[in-house]
């Protein structure tokens, strides 16, 4: 195939594109089929993508099959689905072919998808790149070193990363268009592709599409006009207010997320705490790129899954080199000293991320790698370029960064005795190093070869794409294959997790919670059935403030340990599921059992084994919805110490003093003692939570009172949930639902509207009176209609632009024929 390239005439050069995109498809298929066949059919990796790119895409399948895309009870304890799944594909063109296959089928469709987006993504390379080459070959040669690079391989691991990657050089490309080409409507579309597809890249890309801009209008490569900037401004306004049917429901279902509320502060504005990082930047444009979780060369720089790779296949940085040594001073040379100074400066670095710092993410270094892909095509079209000199360079620096951090002394002390030895530590990552190293330096002897032998002559940029793909290739296939075989989750979902729920058989997993602590992450997603744990980080902010609340971290996960055994009740989980394949180790914190066998949460029993699963069934369940004996304000409950938090939370209803008002004939509220508590002196306060006592008998008798008092039934629709709750006492009460709260979500009684109330920390409540009720809590994704008015808004603002375009443009040709 490479030499069709060179054969090729330039009026066939609309086939480029085509040999493009079959090029980096052949290339991604003998990278990913291998692994494919190994595991039977489905592409495992490990980490994120076993437990969560797979178990997603066959999740979130199912509920577009079953038209449920409202509210979603298998994500945590409650989520929105097009809220919290937007990040990660349901805007995706990919995920939507997915829709009319089986949802068993899904598994097999990953690895065929991954394929098809390299292919996509070199394709889109090549579209942006063709225009600043003379030869489309180089462009061909681009895409493929843009879809291969070390940011596309390390990011396999995040299955939703490649979309931005395509959408990114698109959105470029339809720029350079409307800028020199005056080609009106497609930088809308192609705004509108790039913020749908993932809104979180789309607020980096607007930063770079921003500095892109400027750069090409003070380098005078475009001459800046007022007209074309507002028509510009125009489709910009038009293509982002057409995604707010999807962008609209994200921003109001993440708000008060703590991952998106820290900001850049002090130093560590300016300069990153772990050195280590900073030679972690320079090295990834080297090396081929770290294994998410496993960094080789600088395992201390607090960097893992942070995307911070960028290597060229074959020519590493040469070509980079190369034109920044051209005597020309152009805009792309600039962008490129800038775009390093954002690398390296933390606070500069978080405006890709909306200034997010709670932790560092390179995620937007795709965008530096289409631009170190521009200059190094563009170098190749240079006849100026001194490729020697620039490959001295880049071997200088490889090599020096080989002797340093190979030759690095280490002194280490174990029981009193000093040890000293060379190289990056641990051991294992000594020997990775050194195969980095082997394939950074032979990546960078084939391309000195192929230079020396075949430029200027008749087949080197055949040459030079056959033997791109080949390193890119051989160093994927050895960067994945480590990937693959070091797993600890695929055998088992392979052996007893995906398409296996039917083998167990319990009548009612699919209406009650269940707990996976210390299992493979989101199995319950893979068998579609509520749990209490979570490991996705987009989900409903009640459940964040709730967690914080009983000091338990929810950063990315949803995992309370074993002492917060309470909770299982207070969640209405009825079945633990210990993992058998896990260590069950009695020594070991995660384990369920303690060396005599006997499970560490009380009133858990042994139901029976099952899909390597022995599964314990909670004596203490409490069945979803019911009501609390006693109310107590949010002032109240602080008093309780942390450790205790998740039994206390048993006892009471936790009311904000205006609900405690609001519903004083149920709480038996009254201001004159509630004066010392929010006057002056609030240590007077008696409160009932002071004498609150702790342990397995007090939760079994405070799980007995709330069972007695819980809905004779409750079930998930397609729209919520319903209940009915006989209320045996002599006055209405608030029955108690954990499922987080959500201002989409509305509530009747017995065919009434009723209000709900924010109780707990995080869920809903609503007024029952005496007597039995029927409770049906109806669910709107919050801001889907109004995103939806926006976005027909805007098409209809597109198409009337459109319109005018086209009125013009005949305008114009009947005027020119007049004259």
């Amino acid at each position: 195939m490479p030499s069709i390239i060179n054969r090729l005439t330039p009026k066939k050069s609309r086939h480029y594109l085509l040999i493009t995109f079959l090029l980096a498809l052949g290339t991604a298929a003998a990278l990913f089929v291998p692994f494919i066949i190994i595991n039977g059919g489905v592409f495992y990796y490990y980490g994120d993508f076993n437990v969560q790119e797979i178990p997603f895409y066959q999740m979130m399948h199912g509920l577009v099959r079953d038209g449920s895309l409202g509210w979603n009870h298998l994500t945590d304890l409650g989520t929105d689905s097009l809220a919290s799944y937007s990040f990660y594909m349901m805007a995706s063109p990919f995920f939507w072919v997915t829709i009319p296959f089986p949802n068993e089928f899904v598994p097999n469709l990953i690895g065929p998808l991954m394929i098809l987006k390299f292919a996509c993504a070199a394709s889109a390379a090549f579209i942006y790149l063709k225009r600043y080459v003379k030869l489309p070959s180089l462009a061909v040669l681009g895409g493929l070193l843009y879809a291969f690079s070390g940011f596309s391989i390390y990011n396999v691991f995040f299955f939703h990363f490649h979309e931005p990657m395509i959408a990114f050089p698109l959105l470029l490309a339809a720029l350079d268009s409307f800028l020199f080409d005056k080609r009106r409507g497609i930088f809308a579309v192609a705004v509108f592709g790039a913020c749908v597809v993932n809104y979180y890249f789309f607020t980096g890309q607007v930063l770079f599409v921003l500095m892109y801009f400027l750069m090409l209008c003070f380098t005078k490569t475009y001459r800046f006009r007022i007209k074309e900037f507002l028509v510009l401004a125009l489709e910009v306004v038009l293509g982002f207010c057409a995604t707010a049917f999807v962008l609209l429901p994200s921003v109001l279902g993440l708000m008060g997320n703590p991952r998106l509320e820290e900001l850049p502060n002090g130093w560590d504005s300016l300069a990153y705490p772990r050195e280590q990082k900073y030679w972690l930047i320079i090295l990834s444009f080297l090396f081929p790129a770290d294994l998410p979780a496993m960094p080789v060369f600088t395992p201390d720089s607090n960097c893992k899954w942070a995307s911070v790779a960028g290597w060229l296949p074959l020519f590493s940085v040469t070509g980079v080199i190369a034109y920044l040594q051209l005597k020309k001073r152009d805009w792309l040379k600039k962008l490129i000293v800038l775009l390093m100074l954002f690398a390296m400066v933390p606070v500069l670095n978080s405006m890709f991320q909306m200034m997010n710092s709670s932790i560092y993410y390179a995620r937007w270094f795709y965008m530096l790698v289409l631009m170190f892909t521009l200059a190094t095509v563009r170098a190749m079209d240079d006849g100026e370029a001194d490729w020697n000199r620039a490959f001295i360079w880049s071997t200088g620096l490889t090599v020096g960064a080989i002797v340093l951090i190979g030759a690095m002394p280490n002194k280490t002390e174990n029981d009193g005795v000093k040890e000293y030895s060379i190289g990056v530590q641990p051991k294992q990552s000594y020997e990775k190093f050194w195969i980095y190293a082997l394939m950074a330096m032979l990546s960078l002897l084939v391309f000195a070869l192929i230079y020396k032998k075949l430029w200027r002559k008749r087949g080197f940029y055949a040459a030079t794409v056959a033997c791109t793909l080949g390193v890119a290739l051989l160093s994927s296939l050895l960067i994945i294959g480590h990937g693959v075989f070091v797993s600890s989750s695929t055998d088992s979902i392979k052996t007893h997790i995906v398409n296996a729920r039917d083998k167990i058989e319990i009548d009612d997993l699919e209406n009650v919670r269940s707990d996976f602590y210390e299992a493979v992450d989101n199995t319950s997603m893979y068998w579609k059935i509520p749990s209490i744990n979570c490991f996705q980080s987009s989900v409903n902010t009640s459940i964040m403030q709730f967690y914080d609340k009983m000091n338990i971290t929810r950063d990315v996960a949803s995992r309370p340990n074993f002492t917060a055994y309470g909770l299982r009740t207070l969640l209405s989980c009825k079945y633990y599921f210990d993992d058998l394949l896990d260590s069950n180790d009695p020594g070991l914190d995660e384990c369920f059992t303690d060396k005599n066998g006997k499970p560490k949460m009380p009133g858990f029993k042994l139901l029976k084994e099952c899909n390597g699963f022995n599964i314990y069934e909670n004596e203490n369940y409490v069945p979803m919805g019911f009501s609390f004996p006693s109310y107590v304000t949010e002032e109240e409950f602080d008093r309780v110490k942390g450790a205790s938090r998740t039994e206390a939370i048993l006892n009471a209803m936790v009311l904000t003093r205006d609900q405690m008002k609001k519903y004083a004939d149920i709480t038996g509220y009254y201001d004159k003692p509630y004066y010392l508590l929010y006057g002056g002196n609030p240590r007077s306060f008696s409160s009932e939570v002071d004498k609150y006592t702790y342990g397995s008998k007090q939760l079994t008798e405070q799980s007995k009172l709330l069972r007695d008092n819980s809905c004779s039934s409750f079930d998930y629709t397609g729209t919520g949930f319903e209940a009915t709750f006989d209320n045996k006492g002599d006055k209405d009460t608030l029955l108690f639902f954990s499922v987080p709260y959500s201002s989409g979500f509305s509530a009747s009684v017995n065919g009434e509207a009723v209000d709900i109330e924010k109780v707990s920390f995080g869920f809903m409540a609503v007024r029952v009176p005496k007597g039995e009720s029927k409770i049906v809590f109806t669910y709107e994704t919050p801001g889907w209609k109004t995103g939806c008015v926006i976005s027909i808004c805007a098409a209809a603002g597109y198409a009337v632009y459109l319109g005018v375009l086209v009125f013009l443009r005949i305008k114009k040709k009947k005027a020119s024929r007049a004259a």
